[in-house]
């Protein structure tokens, strides 16, 4: 067989990766979308490197848009293999692949009128929220550690990463010239003491590792501290300044991490008397989606609801879902909290929200999660930064700019080097690392070379790899 790396080769987003067994099946992992690569992203996400209609099966490792966010756009090239999957990853694309065709189009239509103005044609969506609906009719929902076959050469089992709800290592079976041939593909790793979902676990031994190197040159602060950094953040801003705390995250995963925390801040009375918004009409579905798989949920969720029966809502937090109340927020003058997405600031309804907030002395910009170097996350965290282009147009930076690293949903390069040691290292032949910037990638892999891997190789975009 051969692998094909084609996106999220030295870089952090885009994840595809195409396997082509002897016998000429096509085996897609994952089919992410490029985000946050500026003028860039809109061609890298048109430019597959292969043709939808000859994929065969597509095993998805998570749900999260640089992972899963191309397949509407392969359905409507003509795409129509299996979406293989976990139960909960199935139904997070359900909402998010659809909020994300939404996005597009009224992205689209905002920038359509900018080109009119000019004088110049309008442009097209990459896909519709009709072709995000259509494309779950091929997705199959599997239960986590039992063996799938997708016929008598090929199955696949998923084990925890504890990165998202539903993340898993991808581990592949294929027999090929009478022998069989262990692939491991981990996706995102997640971290040992995730406050919502379950660890990481041990997955089955390989031949064959591609694995994430997103965070390989650093390590977290103690997740100890984080309900304090916090809380002291937001007693900073909206209590002695009387400014708005503006929270880009993630719908999925992390804006549920970052409610859980707000919510035991609430339960001991700790959180000062503010407003709570969640402005996302994607993370009130995703909180539901949270509470149909228990299944996912740790001893710790658990504890909690023994005596707090919703961990993800408490009497001053707002979901907004309509675009009026949206809009409404920045009229909004009280001290308040906004958490909205998407995590990298560059698509969605928190653009509108730092723009028409970042200006301003009082408030304060809190990251709480890896941003790509070209995002617009990335550019307001660049030190001395005096302003900033949002929509295309510049905006002073007075408000002060946070991060709090514990909320990472990626593990470290020691985290990272934990979960990979329940591997017997003297039997996989071959590592490739994927999901992470170029220097990164280098460090890191001396890291595991220390730790006693082997034959660690970083794949270019395009490069194919016979096995």
């Amino acid at each position: 067989m051969k692998i094909k790396f084609i996106g999220a080769a030295r870089e952090v987003t885009g994840s595809k990766h195409l396997i082509t067994t002897i016998e000429g099946k096509n085996i897609l992992l994952d089919c992410g979308m490029f985000q946050g690569k500026g003028l860039e992203t809109d061609a890298l996400n048109r430019n597959l490197m292969f043709d939808p209609k000859n994929i065969d099966y597509l095993i998805l490792s998570h749900a999260h848009i640089d992972h899963s966010g191309l397949i509407p756009y392969i359905y409507k090239l003509g795409f129509r293999g299996s979406v293989i999957c976990t139960n909960a990853t199935r139904d997070l694309c359900s909402i998010m692949l659809s909020d994300s065709g939404h996005i597009q189009e009224l992205d689209v239509k905002w920038f359509n009128k900018k080109r009119e103005k000019h004088r110049q044609p309008p442009v097209e969506p990459i896909y519709s929220v009709a072709d995000a609906e259509k494309c779950m009719e091929l997705f199959i929902g599997v239960a986590n550690n039992r063996r799938f076959y997708l016929n008598d050469k090929i199955n696949v089992k998923f084990t925890d990463t504890g990165h998202l709800l539903g993340g898993a290592v991808v581990n592949l079976e294929i027999i090929e010239n009478g022998e069989k041939v262990h692939l491991a593909y981990t996706g995102d790793i997640g971290r040992p003491h995730n406050r919502i979902i379950h660890p990481p676990i041990a997955f089955p031994q390989c031949d064959f590792l591609i694995t994430e190197s997103t965070y390989g040159d650093r390590l977290h602060p103690a997740d100890k501290d984080t309900e304090e950094d916090l809380l002291k953040i937001v007693t900073d801003t909206c209590v002695t300044k009387g400014g708005k705390l503006i929270i880009p995250s993630f719908s999925i995963g992390r804006t549920q991490e970052i409610v859980f925390v707000l919510n035991n801040l609430y339960n001991n009375g700790l959180l000062p008397k503010i407003d709570v918004f969640v402005d996302s009409p994607l993370s009130v579905n995703a909180t539901e989606i949270f509470r149909l798989h228990p299944e996912c949920m740790n001893d710790n969720v658990k504890k909690v609801m023994q005596t707090d029966p919703d961990p993800f809502g408490f009497n001053s937090l707002h979901y907004i879902k309509s675009v009026d109340e949206s809009k409404a927020l920045n009229d909004y003058k009280k001290p308040c909290i906004i958490i909205s997405a998407s995590g990298m600031m560059e698509a969605g309804r928190i653009k509108h929200h730092v723009a028409n907030n970042v200006s301003d002395w009082r408030n304060t910009i809190l990251i709480v999660g890896y941003c790509t170097p070209s995002s617009l996350g990335a550019r307001i965290q660049e030190p001395g930064l005096k302003s900033v282009s949002i929509f295309g147009e510049e905006h002073a930076v007075n408000a002060s700019i946070a991060k709090i690293e514990a909320f990472s949903g990626h593990g470290d390069y020691q985290e990272m080097i934990s979960f990979l040691s329940c591997q017997n290292m003297e039997k996989i032949k071959h590592i490739f690392l994927v999901h992470g910037d170029y220097d990164v990638q280098q460090q890191y892999r001396d890291k595991l070379t220390t730790h006693g891997f082997h034959n660690i190789d970083i794949p270019e975009s395009g490069q194919e790899v016979d096995l």
